[in-house]
């Protein structure tokens, strides 16, 4: 499902118009960013959780020369499942 699929299946179950459901969902996506960008956790109860993970620089190994090469240490955002959700698919 695509932002635009998302979009039109939030009008169908709101009946929200397709311009206050696409600003809607661009708040949401939006404010989680902004929030990450910061160093915050958001936490949707019964959907999940989003935060910031710092990874460590390391020396990988380029597969086709053998050469090592370093990775710089970065952020990245990770989302794990809350119970509702995992219960939902399962």
């Amino acid at each position: 499902m695509n932002k635009a699929e998302l979009t039109a299946a939030i009008v169908k179950k709101t009946g929200f118009t397709k311009k206050d459901a696409e600003k809607a969902l661009s708040a949401v996506t939006d404010v989680i960013a902004a929030a990450l960008a910061k160093g915050d956790k958001v936490q949707i109860v019964g959907f999940g959780s989003f935060e910031v993970r710092k990874r460590p620089a390391r020396i990988a190994r380029n597969p086709r020369t053998g050469e090592q090469i370093k990775i710089a240490a970065s952020k990245a955002p990770v989302f794990k499942a809350g119970k509702g959700l995992k219960d939902s698919v399962n």
